[in-house]
């Protein structure tokens, strides 16, 4: 079976990063940064030094997040990556 998760866009992105530059600019740069932190022998090395309080707010900041943005089918098929029935996407 294929992967479900990938980080094309990091490998591909040839323009600017830098924050506060432009809303394009900043998208593209958090869409990069997000998936360069998501690596993982990155969070192998960063998960073990997080105190309980930093694992905590990382989980309420990406809760709140996905519980502003998406909807339920979305939080389902983006995030879980399960089908409508339930089983995971092929």
């Amino acid at each position: 079976m294929p992967p479900l998760h990938t980080h094309e866009f990091a490998e591909t992105w040839t323009g600017l990063l830098a924050e506060g530059f432009d809303r394009e600019t900043d998208l593209a740069t958090l869409r990069v940064y997000l998936q360069k932190f998501s690596d993982d022998t990155l969070t192998e090395r960063l998960l073990p030094r997080l105190s309980e309080e930093e694992i905590k707010t990382f989980f309420k900041l990406i809760d709140l997040t996905l519980r502003r943005h998406l909807s339920h089918e979305e939080y389902h098929e983006l995030f879980l990556k399960k089908n409508p029935g339930g089983s995971r996407q092929a």
